[in-house]
């Protein structure tokens, strides 16, 4: 590594942790145990980073991409970064040991001791870098089971990965964390329609978008007409649906777990009742909900009534 690229690195990895405080959901709350935080924030920086990078969201300067042996000149090009990284990540299981070395980039190092800890295993996260990778090549999708298709490497990872790190995976809990993280997805694309058309991209399925009359341009209003509320509310009753067929997970798990997994379902919930209090208009912006609200649904997620 030369001098410059040590003055670089410290910055990509604080910058990119910050952005846990502006999460929609907890990314290692306090009440956790601090080798679970400390795994959960390792495990945090590798997806807020890959996301990043498929969004386009680097911190300017290219300190990102000199870490990764990127030239400066192609550090926009989302694909290039997307392999480098990987190639990267590819580091981390290879260990010390590896014919490449140790990973270059400092929130990759980061992750090195929690694939250790928890014997994690490559495969989430390469979902993760396959899904913003299909970010760059696919901007529609036709029906339902193609968006299902793309949350099980955008989401589903994410929620295996908090099982691992816990150590309570279970096939059983697998498929309910996969239910839970896919509606928290739905919910999120529901909320973005606007920010999402803005770079070109639609996850509304356009099977449902027919059936609706609902065309791409209506998205691009400044508010909802009724058909576009009425699909919104269909995809919604989706991702509700889902949300409650996850939900048993948060009984199977005792402790500081449960309380952590409650406060995702809790946050799907809480967001769709933002949604359907603001009659299912999301054009204008993510409709949100307070704080009551969701320590409201927690406590019902908890009590298991619901």
């Amino acid at each position: 590594m030369t001098a410059t690229d040590a003055a670089h690195v410290v910055d990509p990895e604080r910058g990119t942790l910050a952005k846990a405080a502006h999460e929609n959901f907890p990314v290692a709350p306090f009440f956790l145990p601090r080798a679970w935080r400390t795994d959960l924030m390792a495990v945090y920086g590798f997806a807020r980073l890959v996301d990043d990078i498929g969004d386009g969201d680097l911190a300017p300067g290219g300190a990102d991409a000199r870490l990764l042996g990127v030239p400066s000149d192609r550090a926009d090009d989302r694909l290039l970064m997307l392999d480098a990284f990987e190639a990267d990540l590819l580091r981390v299981f290879e260990g010390s040991d590896g014919s490449d070395g140790p990973p270059r980039h400092p929130l990759l190092r980061r992750l090195v001791p929690t694939v250790r800890r928890r014997a994690l295993t490559p495969e989430p996260f390469l979902g993760l870098i396959a899904a913003n990778r299909q970010d760059q090549l696919v901007a529609r999708y036709e029906t339902y089971d193609d968006l299902l298709a793309y949350c099980e490497l955008s989401a589903n990872p994410v929620g295996r990965l908090v099982l691992a790190v816990t150590g309570t995976s279970t096939p059983e809990r697998i498929r309910r964390s996969d239910e839970i993280c896919t509606a928290l997805q739905i919910v999120e694309h529901l909320q973005d329609v606007a920010e999402d058309l803005g770079r070109d991209r639609i996850y509304l399925p356009a099977e449902d978008m027919k059936r609706f009359h609902v065309e791409e341009t209506d998205l691009a209003a400044p508010t909802a007409n009724a058909s576009v509320r009425a699909l919104i509310a269909y995809e919604a009753a989706r991702a509700r649906d889902l949300l409650n067929e996850g939900a048993p997970l948060v009984g199977s798990v005792h402790g500081r777990l449960r309380l952590l997994l409650a406060g995702f379902v809790a946050g799907g919930r809480a967001a769709l009742r933002a949604i359907a209090a603001a009659d299912h208009d999301v054009l204008p912006g993510p409709p949100t909900s307070g704080k009551v609200h969701l320590l409201r649904e927690a406590g019902v997620v908890l009590r298991g009534e619901g």
